[in-house]
């Protein structure tokens, strides 16, 4: 595939029958704590499909809503950022054309071609970027990346729906909650949980565990894409749920969690006395009482650390891996949540302390990482010809990093993206649909 590009510019806000009231945005707790990178994503649509003026328009449109994407990261002394400046610098906004029709080159899987339908992820100061590339049969890809500090994923994906509103000349409805400065500390402060080594770590920890990795970088890593049908998935869930006699059975999400868990584990071939433990991201709107609405602006999640043994994980059934799963995201209810608040504001500083997320973080084995956009509703971008063909992750090459989508089929199965060492690979296939 060549492409060419035809154009890259700053687009900004188009305000209309609002303006921005505030001239920045402090980061909160939240913002602080997660990954300080842009996350890429990629949509594709078949022809017809509206031109670039009218998605540009749109995005204008947007952004006057939204204008925290339109702004830049302002840091303090030390480099560290702290508050998004309302400035209406803009985002990058880039066409691009192909000389092939999409069902030549696109991928259907993470590969390195992906990389080239959006801008470089490699410092950049816009907080967000757009590139609409065209294809020969007239079908679009966009190729959409956004700084995480910014905003989590129920945020970006309430913003692209808005996108698609503001294209097909409709108000933007609902509309965002810009406040940030909600997750203050209680007086006096009460920190119930261990929130050092989970959230947060020294920066001599942190520095070790780079190291460590760093003999690993050079082997391969493929991102695999697995799909599950909703077949699969209710004999799954059944299975998990087998030992739960009359409690609520455990979720979809939960129980393929545990199954890839230990199929992934298998794969490694890591050894029976090490610990592994999962990353799994929680989304806090619901958690927290008084519930934050979904149009809340920003970043709120914080994480489950479901942990066990190598060899207890693969000699106990699924049902052991689920409930370990389950019991750690239901513990990452609202004190939680406020002890984590408590302890952000009053200790990270003082211990001086640096978030455990890092894009750094190439190789995360004995242990994995899961985000989960089943719930979000990044399929809706609809520019005014009808929502997407395709949505998938861009390539994210990190060992052990996975991505659970609904799949485009549209049926309620599910796909998930999976990098792993190319020695692993063929195991994991082998076992992967596996339910022994």
């Amino acid at each position: 595939m060549k492409m060419r590009i035809e154009s890259s510019r700053i687009v900004k806000p188009i305000y209309e029958d609002i303006s921005p009231t505030k001239s920045h945005i402090p980061l909160s707790v939240f913002d602080k704590v997660t990954y300080d990178a842009h996350i890429a994503i990629i949509y594709a649509y078949r022809s017809p499909t509206p031109p670039n003026p009218a998605i540009e328009l749109g995005l204008q449109k947007a952004l006057a809503i939204y204008p925290e994407f339109a702004g830049r990261l302002d840091k303090d002394e030390h480099g560290n950022p702290v508050t998004i400046l309302l400035n209406d610098e803009g985002v990058r906004f880039v066409e691009a054309s192909a000389n092939s029709t999409l069902d030549q080159v696109m991928p259907y899987k993470p590969s390195p071609s992906l990389l080239k339908l959006h801008p470089s992820l490699n410092d950049v100061k816009e907080l967000v970027q757009v590139q609409l590339t065209r294809f020969t049969c007239g079908s679009l890809v966009v190729g959409f990346t956004s700084n995480h500090m910014i905003a989590d994923g129920q945020s970006t994906s309430n913003f692209l729906v808005a996108w698609g509103q503001a294209c097909r000349g409709l108000r933007v409805n609902p509309l965002p909650l810009h406040d940030r400065t909600i997750f203050t500390p209680r007086n006096p402060s009460l920190i119930e949980y261990e929130h050092k080594g989970v959230e947060f770590t020294s920066k001599l920890v942190k520095k070790e565990r780079l190291l460590n990795q760093a003999h690993h970088i050079s082997e391969d890593i493929v991102v695999h894409k697995v799909h599950f049908t909703i077949e699969f998935l209710a004999k799954l869930k059944a299975k998990a749920s087998s030992m739960n006699g009359n409690n609520k059975p455990y979720s979809t999400f939960e129980s393929l969690i545990a199954h890839l868990w230990r199929a992934i584990t298998k794969a490694r071939g890591r050894s029976a006395f090490e610990t592994t433990q999962i990353r799994i991201a929680v989304n806090g709107r619901a958690r927290l009482n008084p519930r934050i609405p979904n149009e809340f602006f920003g970043n709120l999640v914080l994480w489950a650390f479901p942990t066990a043994k190598v060899k207890d994980l693969l000699r106990e059934p699924l049902p052991h891996a689920t409930k370990l799963i389950h019991d750690a995201v239901t513990k990452v209810n609202n004190n939680y949540f406020r002890s984590f608040i408590d302890f952000a504001n009053t200790k990270v500083k003082e211990q001086d302390l640096i978030p455990t997320a890092d894009m750094n973080d190439h190789i995360l084995g004995p242990n994995l990482e899961v985000d989960s956009w089943l719930r979000f509703p990044f399929y809706d971008l609809d520019f005014g010809t009808g929502c997407p063909n395709i949505f998938m992750p861009s390539y994210f090459p990190v060992e052990g990093g996975m991505f659970f989508l609904p799949s485009f089929v549209g049926d309620g199965s599910i796909d998930v993206f999976i990098p792993l060492f190319q020695d692993n690979l063929p195991t994991f296939k082998k076992i992967c649909y596996s339910l022994d």
